[in-house]
């Protein structure tokens, strides 16, 4: 046996939000620590790894989220780019056959 003891994550995520809120009544994130572990009965470095693992999720997604939307943006200005293209080549094809052509006006219909 390892004597290491299993805690669910309920109980690992009711101690990391016991510590956010004890954050202010404390001079630093060790005390703070230090006593909600004293509370809980585990060990500080237990509850300080957990909230480092937590750290370390948030950040990851954090920087997922920030590829994700780079990626969106760059797609973006590549479409709006095309558009663009697509916009100029129709406006110049438009002002082109509207330019002295008289084929679909009034007076180029046959009666």
């Amino acid at each position: 046996m390892t004597g290491k003891t299993r805690y669910t994550k309920e109980f690992q995520t009711r101690a990391l939000r016991l510590l956010e809120e004890s954050r202010a009544n404390h001079s630093s994130e060790t005390k703070a620590v230090a006593s909600v572990a004293q509370g809980l009965s585990i060990a500080p470095e237990t509850l300080r790894r957990w909230r480092n693992k937590a750290d370390r999720a948030v950040m990851a997604q954090s920087a997922r989220g920030a590829e994700e939307t780079a990626a969106e943006l760059k797609r973006l200005r590549a479409e709006a780019a095309e558009l663009r293209k697509v916009n100029e080549i129709l406006t110049t094809a438009s002002a082109f056959s509207r330019s002295g052509s008289t084929r679909h006006g009034v007076e180029g219909r046959v009666r």
